[in-house]
């Protein structure tokens, strides 16, 4: 059966996805002659560069997400189906849900990236992703949920264990994340549990390379590590997290780290869609494509973004899974299309890389564009104008700015409520089950 869309006689391009890339080709399209069907299994997109201040209570939910019905109304040629694809048929032109299916002229996948446990199956349970808006409230909610439980414990190993965090991964993800916890810490919970002694709390950034933001040079890693270490981040270096057993999370070089709660941050991997070739996914689960992004041994189906694994001599494992790389891609593949219904020719995709920068939290940034380096309050107001540009929808804009605004003056952060309490239960019963199959 099949999903109910305008008749046409329009060539008709699907997009599997409504992160950066897939958001960016359905703009750029707008103007072409064309259908454009975008299908994602959620109604929003969602700003993942974010996603960690949503986790610490910092923004709510609802300032980083924005419709996508609500981003394309005016656009006459867009058409958007809620719905998660399950498999591509590559011979028939369709992609399947379930029983209905949707049939394409030219299809797009961007269906992005998903968290990389390393074929760590309890990891996989017990450490808490945030990759997804929902992984984001369950762990704000986990954080919450651990304080108010602490202030009535009496043991003070099990109370070690609550005030305890361990993010693994020192890349911006884990950075942000762990420095967003020092705030936390400094300004917010003093004043929340005045009960507790809030300095006998610990947060510990676990990576197992010998600097954290490896992509940025030695100079700013070394200013961002100490930003982590006066904000209370105890860094540890070239180690590895093994797992996560109740009240320890262990590592490979040192003795467990007393905590209940372990954050993972220490690898992203692509979300591919069933029926490609397996020939075309690589080791990392993304999908080879040449300069085109169009999928090797494929002649109307392309992916981009994360999931896309373009590999050249500048860049011999893909471009980096970054939001501007997503969207430069997605706006030269619309140009592309254009010109394969026009029968021109067609241009390879060339990076621009724009430099990479990270916040440690108030007044605390350091960012690189090409040669210029900058730390501290500058790179800070840096940080904050691009995501604010980037952020779609102007209340989410309007809020943010003014979250953050009122943050620097009152080091106050937003709604510390425990709305929809995070269940442990299904967790346990789920690593049970892998611990009886592996015999542990």
């Amino acid at each position: 059966m099949k999903i109910d869309l305008p008749k046409t006689d329009k060539i008709r391009i699907v997009i599997i996805g409504g992160g950066f890339a897939g958001i960016e080709i359905a703009k750029k399209l707008a103007k072409e002659d064309v259908q454009v069907v975008l299908v994602d299994k959620n109604n929003f997109h969602c700003f993942q560069p974010l996603l960690y201040q949503v986790a610490t209570a910092a923004l709510e939910a609802d300032s980083i997400v924005y419709p996508i019905r609500g981003i394309f109304n005016k656009q006459k040629n867009f058409f958007f189906r809620q719905s998660e694809v399950e498999a591509i048929n590559t011979d028939e032109k369709f992609i399947k849900s379930g029983r209905r299916i949707i049939e394409y002229d030219y299809l797009v996948v961007a269906t992005g990236a998903t968290t990389n446990y390393f074929n760590n199956e309890g990891l996989s349970v017990s450490a808490m992703p945030m990759k997804s808006i929902t992984e984001a409230l369950d762990l704000k909610y986990l954080i919450l949920q651990n304080f108010e439980k602490a202030v009535s414990l009496n043991n003070k190993r099990k109370l070690q264990g609550y005030l305890n965090y361990v993010v693994a991964g020192g890349g911006p993800t884990g950075v942000e994340l762990a420095g967003a916890l020092g705030e936390l810490k400094k300004f917010v919970l003093p004043k929340d549990f005045p009960e507790l002694d809030i300095n006998s709390m610990n947060i510990y950034l676990v990576h197992s390379r010998d600097r954290v933001l490896p992509m940025l040079s030695d100079k700013s890693s070394a200013k961002a590590k100490k930003y982590l270490e006066d904000l209370g981040v105890t860094v540890v270096l070239n180690t590895r997290v093994l797992d996560i057993q109740g009240d320890y999370v262990q590592v490979n070089t040192a003795k467990d780290i007393i905590a209940r709660t372990l954050m993972w941050t220490a690898g992203v991997q692509g979300n591919p869609v069933n029926g490609l070739n397996s020939e075309v996914i690589d080791k990392s689960n993304r999908i080879l494509v040449d300069e085109f992004n169009r999928i090797k041994g494929y002649e109307d189906i392309f992916a981009i973004g994360d999931i896309a694994c373009m590999i050249s001599e500048d860049f011999p494992r893909g471009h980096p899974m970054v939001a501007p790389a997503a969207m430069q891609q997605g706006e030269l593949l619309a140009k592309n299309i254009a010109a394969i219904t026009k029968q021109k020719e067609l241009t390879p995709f060339v990076y621009n890389d724009k430099g990479a920068m990270a916040t440690i939290g108030k007044d605390k940034a350091v960012v690189e564009v090409g040669k210029v380096r900058l730390s501290g309050f500058i790179a800070w107001i840096i940080w904050m104008f691009v995501h604010l540009k980037s952020l779609v929808g102007y209340r989410n804009k309007m809020i943010a700015t003014y979250n953050w605004i009122r943050g620097y003056f009152t080091s106050e952060k937003g709604i510390r409520a425990i709305i929809r309490p995070y269940e442990f239960m299904a967790h346990k019963k789920k690593r049970k089950k892998i611990f009886r199959k592996r015999g542990d």
